[in-house]
């Protein structure tokens, strides 16, 4: 008498009974070792021969659908390829990992659309949870924000009656500290660079700036404050305008991809740095220290949000009940050569080289 027919799935892939009838044990047992919980050494042993003698690939969607999770959390952010969600990301995943879950992230260009329609349409439990990042907050952001089926924290300012898990920093106080230094230092034309004046950041950072510069008795001058976006391009772009027709003896920029354009754009219109001009950059990224010169910056503690913000969703996936809580990670300035920060003597002693000819 022939072997009887091993059962497969309507797309004729292997399942848990194709298993269990090629191991010779009952599904439930086969059921149990291919879920990880386990059964006595030989079962374990039969099953997994079996599984992997047939072809048996575990249907991931079916398990979400009878766990409720998916093992996935998504992470959304304007931009994947700015060097401090580059590191934000970094430390969520290294938390996220830890939990036996993996990232997604998605990059939104900071448009509003774009977030409140990847909230409603990611939430709607294909992940776990989401961190979210977004650089405008909108009546919609906060519609969404409460009514998502899944947690969420968000990684930013938001108002103090907002019922979601929030994990921020001060940037207005970010910008005191650049100021303070540059201040301590004797610079007082000081110019800003910034990115767009809608943004949370870019409206906090123009406070934070006007406010310092008042709390030293300097008079603001409009001439020394030029807007762009949070973009290399976009920050030389902006640093060139404010050099037609202002000579600033200092310069804070809202970001350090606006510094490393700032820093170009001083080098290319003859200004040393720090020696003319001195720099100050914010995020404290990896950017700031492969500069030449290195550029001083203040850190807003991407890599601690991101990690506070893993801990916080890991903890409401947990426990849904939780109440909101808000946590505040404080900003630190590192001060390097660009703006006054002696750099280490590398070359050797002895006669200049020439340059060469032809």
């Amino acid at each position: 008498m022939g072997r009887k027919r091993l059962q497969e799935s309507a797309d004729g892939r292997p399942t848990v009974h194709t298993v269990a009838a090629r191991a010779g044990v009952s599904i439930a047992s086969a059921s149990r070792v291919l879920n990880g919980i386990g059964g006595s050494p030989e079962t374990v042993r039969k099953v997994r021969a079996a599984a992997a003698e047939v072809g048996y690939v575990p249907n991931a969607i079916a398990r979400s659908l009878q766990s409720q999770r998916t093992g996935l959390v998504a992470l959304a952010v304007e931009d994947i390829g700015n060097p401090v969600y580059v590191e934000m990301m970094r430390a969520i995943e290294s938390v996220v990992a830890s939990s036996g879950r993996q990232l997604l992230v998605h990059a939104t260009g900071g448009r509003i659309d774009n977030e409140t329609a990847l909230l409603r349409r990611l939430a709607n439990r294909y992940v776990d949870g989401m961190i979210v990042s977004p650089i405008r907050v909108t009546d919609d952001h906060l519609t969404a924000l409460v009514d998502s089926p899944v947690p969420v924290v968000v990684v930013g300012q938001l108002g103090a009656d907002a019922a979601v898990d929030n994990v921020r920093t001060d940037s207005r106080h970010g910008v005191a500290l650049a100021v303070d230094h540059l201040v301590a230092t004797g610079r007082r034309r000081i110019g800003f660079v910034n990115g767009p004046l809608d943004t949370v950041p870019g409206a906090t950072r123009d406070a934070g700036f006007r406010a310092a510069l008042a709390r030293h008795d300097i008079r603001l001058d409009e001439d020394l404050i030029e807007v762009g976006d949070f973009q290399y391009a976009a920050g030389r772009a902006a640093t060139e305008r404010l050099l037609a027709r202002a000579d600033p003896d200092a310069l804070v920029c809202a970001n350090d991809l606006i510094a490393v354009g700032a820093l170009h754009a001083l080098l290319a219109a003859g200004r040393q740095v720090p020696q003319d001009v001195a720099l100050v950059g914010m995020d404290d990224t990896e950017l700031a220290r492969m500069m030449f010169p290195q550029l001083s910056s203040v850190s807003l503690g991407s890599a601690e949000r991101g990690r506070r913000a893993a801990e916080l969703l890991l903890q409401r996936i947990a426990d849904p009940t939780l109440p909101p809580r808000r946590e505040q990670v404080p900003p630190s300035l590192t001060v390097r050569a660009s703006s006054g920060a002696t750099p280490p003597v590398s070359r050797p002693a002895g006669p200049p080289t020439r340059p060469a000819k032809g």
